[in-house]
């Protein structure tokens, strides 16, 4: 019953967060919406800013289990891992689609908190990408590019989606949040590491 509450809670916060921001939210709007009582908030997580916070660190410790999944499949190639990686950041976003959107955007604003997860988790996802990259580099598998500006790519185009949800489902009348659509835009992702990545000499490779 308590991890029920504590979900719903969550869920709660995530989706009011998302239509009226994180000032614009009370505790007591996400207890009505979670159906409990706000001394239950208090109990779980102390106050709205420890809610927050609780909802940062859950979600980038299961994004970086995504990346760290992958990792294994550098012996079969860089590229392999690559893209096994973008193909799980894909799905966990896709399944998790309210909660992407809300992270993605916390994470653009200047606070502490932001700074101190760009300190423990961002700063853990740019070690594997860059181990991946200097891989597939070191063999021969990726050109010679900026690992920098390469990992600026990547975060794009794998976030992209869930920054720019309305974007997406207003303009481009596609969803986000469905499996298809994810299958779709991998394609799309992979060719990019393909055509953008991949060595020439090397091409025959792509999978």
């Amino acid at each position: 019953m308590r991890k029920n509450k504590r979900e719903a809670i969550v869920l709660a916060a995530v989706s009011l967060f998302n239509t009226q921001g994180f000032a614009g939210t009370s505790i007591r709007d996400i207890a009505s919406k979670a159906g409990v009582n706000p001394a239950n908030i208090a109990y779980y997580f102390e106050n709205k800013h420890g809610l927050l916070e609780y909802c940062l660190t859950t979600y980038f410790e299961q994004y970086l289990a995504q990346i760290e999944a992958a990792i294994p499949l550098l012996d079969m190639g860089a590229h392999v891992c690559l893209k096994k990686v973008m193909e799980n950041l894909m799905y966990f976003q896709c399944g998790n689609t309210q909660m992407s959107r809300f992270i993605v955007r916390e994470m653009s604003l200047d606070s502490q908190m932001v700074r101190e997860i760009m300190s423990t988790y961002y700063q853990k996802e740019k070690y594997y990408f860059q181990v991946i990259l200097e891989r597939g580099m070191k063999e021969g598998v990726f050109r010679n590019l900026s690992i920098a500006y390469a990992i600026i790519q990547i975060k794009g185009l794998v976030t992209m989606p869930f920054l720019n949800p309305h974007y997406i489902t207003e303009v481009l009348h596609v969803f986000p949040h469905e499996r298809y659509f994810a299958d779709k835009y991998l394609n799309q992702l992979f060719d990019w590491v393909d055509g953008s990545l991949i060595a020439r000499d090397k091409a025959s490779i792509a999978i």
